[in-house]
């Protein structure tokens, strides 16, 4: 690999320019919603640094654009197939659009993939920034130790930047924000109005949950795990009436118990889960999703690592699952609710857990 990408990063002397970066080029080529979504700090806080600036972003995500539609500063998103080599033709016509173009900072924040860091060095720029780590080779101009970054995706991306900047470490981060407008919050909240009229025992209710039962691989929570903490959490909050969010297969993972929605459209189910008063599922991208609307987040962690993937900021909390029966996580959850004021459990940072 080394005669490849070249010698392993080293830190820069000197951090990188506040003016004279115009045009940045973002390489992150996760095909994940959860990992899309969490790349929207980075956008923050670029557009907080250089205001002025215009950013492309380079990314396997198919339909990028609807996430990143409202963030003013996003110019280009160059699409790639989310299995390039399978599909040369499009990947190289992407990846030589790219090329045309140079750039006064090209950023790979991605502190795994050697894939990412190709891109980078494939692009035209003054300056490169991205991780040093074991896992990653290329030159850069600007190279920051992964192992000073936080476990949490979303800040370690917003890490990179500040690092480079020469700015002192803060407990400051931008959240996740998928930036809905006005129109689509209202969209949203005249869309869950019709689905809880179809329901008379939803006149009166303090709030509504939103249920999102579906996962990936084994963070999948069946429906006989879902029904103890379901009787739990309604026991413990009639005043609340719950709504299923349906996942994009079509089908109702707790057998219809609830009234639900439905969309295939990400930005009008944003749009409704910014109506909800709080929004709770396992961990999945519908999470990171929720997450970005501002709702409320309650995201439970069985299976994988809470540091890395976990909810932060706002009125979001990171549940952790491990070893514990359905109720006695809904049982905290319920106290975590707008108004309980209680506190989550918390989990011994040393505790390590298998990345997804």
């Amino acid at each position: 690999m080394r005669l490849i990408f070249g010698k392993p990063p080293q830190p820069a002397g000197e951090p990188l320019p506040l003016t004279g970066i115009h045009r940045i080029l973002v390489c992150y080529v996760s095909h994940t919603l959860g990992n899309t979504l969490l790349l929207t700090p980075l956008i923050q806080e670029l557009e907080a640094t250089y205001p002025g600036a215009e950013i492309d972003i380079l990314t396997r995500r198919g339909g990028a654009s609807v996430i990143y539609r409202n963030y003013f500063s996003v110019s280009r998103i160059f699409s790639l197939p989310a299995h390039g080599f399978g599909h040369p033709i499009a990947l190289w016509r992407e990846l030589g659009a790219m090329r045309r173009n140079s750039y006064d900072l090209v950023i790979d924040p991605d502190p795994q993939s050697q894939t990412g860091r190709l891109y980078l060095l494939m692009a035209r720029a003054k300056w490169k920034l991205g991780f040093s780590s074991r896992k990653k080779t290329g030159n850069l101009t600007h190279a920051v130790p992964f192992s000073d970054a936080p476990e949490s995706k979303g800040k370690s991306l917003v890490f990179l930047l500040r690092s480079a900047l020469g700015k002192p470490a803060s407990d400051s981060w931008p959240q996740p924000d998928i930036r809905l407008s006005a129109g689509e919050q209202n969209e949203g909240r005249e869309a869950l109005a019709r689905v809880l009229a179809t329901v008379s025992s939803a006149a009166g209710k303090k709030g509504v949950i939103g249920i999102f039962a579906n996962a990936t691989g084994d963070k999948l929570l069946g429906q006989d795990w879902w029904t103890p903490f379901l009787d739990t959490l309604e026991a413990a909050h009639p005043d609340y009436q719950l709504v299923e969010i349906v996942p994009m297969f079509g089908r109702s993972m707790l057998g219809g118990r609830y009234p639900t929605f439905f969309s295939t459209d990400l930005r009008k189910l944003a749009s409704v889960l910014s109506a909800l008063n709080v929004y709770i599922s396992a961990d999945c991208g519908i999470m990171h999703l929720a997450s970005a609307t501002c709702v409320p987040t309650m995201g439970i962690f069985t299976r994988t690592k809470a540091q890395e993937w976990g909810v932060y900021g706002g009125q979001n909390h990171t549940i952790y699952g491990y070893d514990r029966t359905p109720s006695d996580i809904a049982g905290e959850i319920a106290g975590l609710l707008p108004g309980t004021g209680a506190r989550p459990v918390t989990m011994p940072p040393q505790t390590s857990f298998a990345r997804p």
